[in-house]
Order: C-alpha cells, then sequence, then structure tokens
C-alpha cells in the first residue's frame, strides 16, 4: 500500500531534523502558532486586551515549592534519537585530544623548515615578504608572499591556532596531508610552515585559479576535452590519498580544485579529511551540502571513499553546465530533500557530450552506494583512459578563457 504523501513528507522532515541534531548537535526550536497562507486574510487579533483595573496573577510558581526546593523540576523528555555507529567506537574525547597535541608537538618540530626543490632552509616568518591578499573564508586568510631567501613566489595560508579542539584538529589535519603528499604531483606542493602557539603559516605553490572561479569567466561550461584531464587528475588525488594516507577528502568541490598556468589541475583543502577505518569513516562532518552524496546525509550510516566520488560527479556536472544542479533551491531543507528523494543529475547525449562521460558521470553519481564504482574502477573507465592519454592543451585553453573575460 503507498504511504500518503504528507505522511512521506513528515516522515522526511523527521530524518532531516535527526541528522541536524545529530550532525551540529540539539538546538532550540522555535514554534511560530501563527503561521497562515498568504493568500488568506487574518483574522482579527487574539491577544487579550489588558484589564487595567484587575488584579494581577499572583507572582508564583506553577511548580509545588516544595519540588523547587529539592531540586525536583520535571523537565520534558528529549525525543530519543538514533545513536551513530561512530559514537560507539570512537576514541574517548581526552585520547583525542592528546593524540591532537601530539601531532601539534609534532608539526611544530618542522617549523620553518622549508623545502624548495629538494634544497632545505631554516627560516622565520620574517623571511616572507607579503605581496597581497589572494582571498580568505572562515578558516583563515591567503595571501602571496615572496620567500626572499630564494625569491620564490608562494600562497601562505594563514590560520589561527585556538583553543577550540576542533578548529586546531581542523588545521593540523589541512597540515598533515599537504606535508606527507610532496610525492603526488596531483596534490598542491607544500614548502613547510611557521607554527606557533598561536597561528600557522602554510607556504604552498602558488596557483593560477581554482575552477569554481574559472567556471564564472566561461560562458557555457568547460569543454569535455578540458573536464577529461581535470578528471584523471581528481581521481588520482583521491586514490593517492585513500592508498598512501588511508583518508577521504570529504570537501571536494570545484573551489577545492586548483589550476595553474601550466594546465595543471591539483587537490587542495583537506581540513576535513577523515581517517579511514577499515575502509569506513566512523566520524560525521560538515562538508558544502551540495556536493555531499545521499548515504552522508544519514548520520546513522558510516560511509568510504565512494561518498567523495559522489562529489566528483557533482563537480562535473556543474562545471559541464555552468552551474550546479541544485543551484535553484531556495533553503538547505529544500536541497537536502532533492538529493535524498530525486533522481540523481545526468549529463546527456544530446547536450552534446560523448556517451562515455555521460556514462562515467553516471556511475559517480550512482545512488545506492553499493553500486557505485570505487578509484579504481573509474581510473579504467573508458572516458577516463581516453584523456589519461590524450594532449589536451589546458593551459592555452585557460589563457584564451581568461584573455576573452578580460576584454
Amino acid at each position: 500500500m503507498d504511504i500518503p504523501l504528507h505522511q512521506r513528507i513528515r516522515d522526511f522532515e523527521s530524518r532531516i531534523r535527526r541528522w541536524k541534531q545529530v550532525r551540529f548537535g540539539p538546538s532550540s526550536t522555535h514554534v511560530f502558532a501563527s503561521r497562515r497562507s498568504s493568500s488568506i486574510e487574518p483574522r482579527s487579533s487574539a491577544v487579550p486586551r489588558l484589564n487595567v483595573g484587575a488584579p494581577l496573577p499572583p507572582r508564583t510558581s506553577p511548580l509545588p515549592r516544595r519540588a523547587m526546593a529539592n531540586g525536583q523540576i520535571p523537565r520534558r523528555p528529549l525525543p530519543e534519537l538514533p545513536t551513530p555507529i561512530s559514537s560507539v567506537s570512537s576514541p574517548s574525547p581526552s585520547s583525542n585530544d592528546e593524540a591532537l597535541d601530539r601531532r601539534v608537538a609534532e608539526i611544530k618540530s618542522q617549523s620553518g623548515r622549508i623545502v624548495i626543490m629538494n634544497v632545505v632552509y631554516q627560516a622565520s616568518k620574517d623571511n616572507l615578504k607579503r605581496i597581497g591578499e589572494l582571498g580568505s573564508g572562515t578558516c583563515g586568510v591567503v595571501y602571496k608572499a615572496r620567500f626572499d631567501l630564494t625569491g620564490t613566489i608562494m600562497a601562505v595560508k594563514q590560520m589561527a591556532m585556538t583553543s577550540v579542539a576542533e578548529e586546531r584538529r581542523r588545521v593540523v589535519m589541512d597540515l598533515d596531508v599537504v606535508l606527507r603528499s610532496h610525492d603526488c604531483p596531483h596534490i598542491v606542493r607544500c614548502y613547510g610552515c611557521f607554527i606557533s602557539d598561536y597561528e600557522v603559516h602554510i607556504c604552498m605553490e602558488l596557483m593560477a585559479t581554482c575552477l569554481d572561479k574559472l567556471s564564472k569567466r566561461v560562458q557555457d561550461g568547460f569543454p569535455e576535452d578540458i573536464l577529461g584531464k581535470m578528471a584523471v587528475s581528481i581521481i588520482k588525488a583521491l586514490d593517492y590519498l585513500k592508498v598512501h594516507q588511508n583518508i577521504i577528502h570529504r570537501d571536494v568541490k570545484p573551489s577545492n580544485i586548483l589550476l595553474d598556468l601550466n594546465g595543471t589541475v591539483k587537490l587542495c583543502d583537506f581540513g576535513i579529511a577523515g581517517r579511514l577505518v577499515d575502509s569506513l569513516v566512523r566520524t560525521h562532518t560538515a562538508g558544502c551540502s551540495a556536493y555531499m552524496s545521499p548515504e552522508r546525509l544519514d548520520p546513522t550510516h558510516n560511509y568510504d571513499i565512494r561518498a567523495d566520488i559522489w562529489s566528483v560527479g557533482i563537480s562535473l556536472v556543474e562545471l559541464a553546465r555552468g552551474e550546479n544542479p541544485y543551484h535553484g533551491c531556495s533553503t538547505e531543507f529544500e536541497m537536502l530533500s532533492r538529493i535524498v528523494s530525486e533522481s540523481p543529475p545526468r549529463l546527456t547525449i544530446e547536450e552534446g557530450f560523448s556517451s562515455a562521460f555521460c556514462d562515467f558521470v553516471s556511475l559517480c553519481l550512482t545512488k545506492e552506494v553499493e553500486r557505485r564504482p570505487k578509484y579504481r574502477e573509474l581510473l579504467m573507465h573508458e572516458w577516463i583512459v581516453r584523456y589519461e592519454n590524450a594532449n589536451v592543451d589546458v593551459a592555452g585553453w585557460y589563457q584564451v578563457v581568461v584573455q576573452n573575460s578580460s576584454n
């Protein structure tokens, strides 16, 4: 028997509320008693008039004084939430904090060690000559600087080292991943860092732009051959993280994919990357909702690297068409509803894309996670193999885009 539509909507709203409570913690719930349709005129005011001559009500609590004195104030029972698997098997907060402190100490021991072209320089933050700001966000500021011992131009990410454990963990994770990825050509290179008790400056190679900004310069989406070369780099970067560091990125999106003047595509921003345990992620953390896979929206489920593959698929659709498939959503709830309840986005041959590209995106956006392929399967896909070996002038295309958008 079919479940009525109104009941399905209620059930879905309940799932979203449980997801937000588990993911962000409990928050106060505001109930608006006077909701009405905008097409209906409001009724006459139901607010009682104040009778000036009437005696004031007694200023006593509706609870028995004895109960208040004994601290036995009745509380409304909280709704029972499903317990995430991660909360059962996760280490205690104290052990997490101790591990974090140890890792901070290890990274501090490398502060001032800058490696450029396999040459090690012992330097101080004063050796960074600031040129100008490149961008800013919730995690800090990125500025352009010259390293005066070599003249190397760098992008320096400046972030605060606060006492908040979660923020410190994000800084440490980002720095930890890039320091360990120096041998991967598909991950942005880190020269080193300067770290104190209050802030950290991460010295990175200077890239030309991110794909999010570049997409705004392109009128009708990226050409398929350009996307093919980019997809090869992205999948290889994610596969490297899984094989060599046993982590999942968790925030794959165009703004975290960078391009340099040589046409090389690299992945960046690993602040919310997660460690894999038995190939699964057992912790839930925030990311960008528009790129989240359906299984990540269920707080009771663990997930694996295939959550990042979904994000790759959404990013490819966005870059191919010039807009995110969920750009028309007016609220986050509407967006989450569409991700969970609607068929996933698709590219079509009628839009001018090859059947191989359409099939690749369809595989990335397979809603049933058990049927969604992993990195090694995708690296053997016809579309990836084609562009891994193809000679595509990404640098030349980028220069034309910049020139045309500047006129």
